[in-house]
């Protein structure tokens, strides 16, 4: 079984090697009443992708590129993503486990009332992206990924969830649960809504840049000055 592990958090990545040997490579991927089990879809240019509702089981997409990428009630299991662009993903209500987004430019993403189990998010741009309501039920990790001006607002990511070494320039925690969330390796200086993070796990040299962060938070300034 091929795993990861950020700290105490172990992540279970897809076994694709449990749905044969060889993915059947498929001309296109739509909306489907039955599972598309053990495939493989790669170096396609869309102008949508609609998945709404579908389950994907074992399988990889490469290369892919797609204006409007629907996933709403989507359940997508053992799935992989590599090197995907998808300039206008929405995803209402998926479920994801076992699935891994590597080099992915996912800008401006939206995830509402998702559901989280061994997700990694490793390499990916998240740019302005917005996570809704979702809830990580197993562990859920971004690691080497820009998060820059995104907005994390009402989720449920207490536990084994972690932010590695990622880029969080305006990254907005708004109202949720992180507590025991691990952010050690990435830049706090400059996020915003620092004073939500009640719980979550920092190293100590993260200390001052989260101290900066809140301070920024209340508009409060530091005077060199004593009186």
């Amino acid at each position: 079984m091929d795993t990861r592990r950020f700290g105490a958090i172990t992540v279970t990545l897809p076994n694709l090697d449990s749905f044969g040997a060889t993915l059947t490579d498929v001309p296109h991927l739509g909306t489907t009443h039955d599972a598309i089990e053990a495939f493989r879809y790669a170096d396609e240019r869309l102008r949508d992708l609609d998945l709404t509702a579908t389950r994907l089981v074992g399988g990889r997409l490469e290369g892919v590129r797609a204006d409007r990428v629907r996933l709403d009630e989507a359940r997508l299991h053992a799935v992989e993503f590599t090197n995907c662009t998808f300039d206008a993903l929405r995803c209402a209500r998926g479920k994801f486990s076992r699935v891994l987004f590597r080099d992915c430019t996912l800008i401006g993403a939206a995830f509402e009332e998702c559901t989280f189990d061994n997700v990694l998010f490793e390499g990916c741009r998240l740019d302005y992206a917005t996570v809704a309501g979702a809830r990580a039920t197993g562990p859920l990790v971004f690691t080497g990924s820009s998060l820059s001006e995104a907005e994390l607002t009402g989720n449920e990511f207490a536990g084994e969830t972690a932010v590695h070494h990622c880029t969080l320039h305006r990254t907005a925690f708004r109202s949720g649960n992180y507590r025991g969330t691990d952010l050690r390796g990435s830049g706090l200086d400059a996020l915003v809504g620092g004073a939500n993070l009640t719980g979550a796990v920092v190293s100590s040299g993260q200390e001052p840049q989260l101290a900066r962060a809140v301070l920024a938070d209340l508009g409060l300034s530091v005077s060199g000055e004593e009186v």
